[in-house]
């Protein structure tokens, strides 16, 4: 891997030669996953820029410049440049002062390296200037990425001492990125296990998710239940159905799904509603993700008896989750669109049903019969309609 920055695109975006002739190229430099992905040949999404300036003096001189900013993390030194390619965080140098495990107290530094030494992994420490593209790595965050090593910068347990969600933050990126295991990292995070239980559920929430919507986690889970990682945040996934995930996800991509985050999660449990819903609340999922979750708890063999049955009464989506955690086909349901039920309440009412209780029974009568026949045309419909009126 060549430390060369110069074929990729977004460095020469027209929005970023504004911004580093506003704040002053001495003054910026581009860093972490802008550049680690680019070194890596990955496609680049968000751009991060750390300088010298307090964020006073950053938002001045972007707005002399007439470029809008957004104080998105102004108490931790951030603020977010609008620009027409796509925002940009800016964040002050830092350095931590104090930690208590779950946020830090830091004061704005004036050396690069203080700013680098308090990030979580070396490959996540690699800065470059705006306009000659060179690097600077203070930890030998290059070689890393070379090896494909995600490493603490420093003392792999003194970093997580000053956040413990970096547990999680390590299997994600080594899931990742990784390909060989640091030993140092494994055991501080398998040691430092139980300091998870002391970080919010969102928190965790995110980083499992994340994790699990990674093209390929399963031996990243596999190894987190063996470190003791996993039950501290998990409980529920006991030995066999982490097992069981490495072949679930293969039976996904064999099938030309994606990675799906809350279904994945759904296999790592036992189809019992009453399980997902303790997880959900315990995990704050949102709303869409609690009913996703209890949706596929609720998977029984009868399902795939009737595949678009399933999908027409829960969504395709709800049911391609189902068949795929009972080990079933759900290709017949990739691309297709659950019908219209071609019958309302006022036609039946024409007919001579009086507005009421009666109308709904009929109506979901016959739209029983229509499912079951496999969604015949209308005029189906409108036999059935007149035996059931019969």
């Amino acid at each position: 891997m060549s430390p060369d920055l110069s074929a990729a695109e977004w460095p020469r975006r027209s929005g970023l030669a504004t911004l580093t002739q506003a704040l002053g190229a001495q003054n910026i430099r581009w860093v972490g996953g802008a550049v680690r992905d680019t070194l890596l040949g990955h496609a680049v999404s968000d751009i991060d820029c750390a300088t010298l300036l307090v964020p006073d003096v950053v938002i001045d001189r972007c707005r002399e410049a007439g470029i809008r900013t957004v104080p998105t993390g102004i108490e931790h030194g951030t603020v977010t440049a609008i620009l027409a390619d796509g925002p940009v965080e800016i964040t002050t140098l830092r350095r931590d002062v104090s930690t208590d495990g779950r946020r830090a107290t830091v004061a704005f530094a004036t050396e690069w390296r203080d700013d680098a030494a308090r990030r979580d992994f070396t490959i996540n420490a690699l800065y470059a200037d705006p306009e000659t593209l060179e690097i600077f790595d203070y930890f030998g965050g290059l070689a890393d990425l070379a090896a494909r090593r995600v490493r603490f910068i420093g003392d792999a347990r003194d970093r997580i001492a000053e956040d413990h969600l970096r547990i999680l933050r390590y299997y994600r990126f080594q899931a990742r990125f990784g390909a060989e295991l640091d030993p140092e990292a494994e055991a501080a995070c398998a040691a430092m296990a139980n300091t998870l239980k002391g970080l919010s559920r969102e928190r965790i929430a995110s980083e499992l998710l994340g994790l699990l919507a990674l093209p390929d986690p399963h031996a990243t889970v596999e190894r987190m239940h063996r470190q003791g990682v996993l039950p501290v945040i998990l409980p529920e996934a006991c030995r066999t159905y982490v097992e069981r995930l490495g072949p679930f996800m293969a039976r996904e991509k064999a099938q030309g799904f994606a990675p799906e985050a809350v279904r994945r999660l759904a296999a790592l449990l036992p189809p019992s509603r009453e399980v997902a819903e303790t997880v959900a609340a315990r995990l704050r999922l949102s709303k869409a993700q609690r009913a996703r979750l209890v949706n596929a708890a609720e998977r029984s063999d009868a399902d795939a008896a009737e595949p678009r049955a399933l999908a027409y009464t829960h969504s395709p989506a709800f049911a391609i989750d189902r068949l795929l955690l009972l080990g079933e086909d759900a290709r017949a349901l990739a691309d297709w669109q659950p019908p219209v039920f071609p019958l309302k309440g006022g036609t039946i009412v024409e007919r001579g049903v009086d507005a009421g209780p009666e109308v709904a029974r009929i109506l979901q009568a016959v739209e029983r019969r229509w499912i079951a026949e496999g969604f015949p045309e209308a005029d189906r419909v409108e036999q059935l309609l007149a035996e059931e009126l019969g």
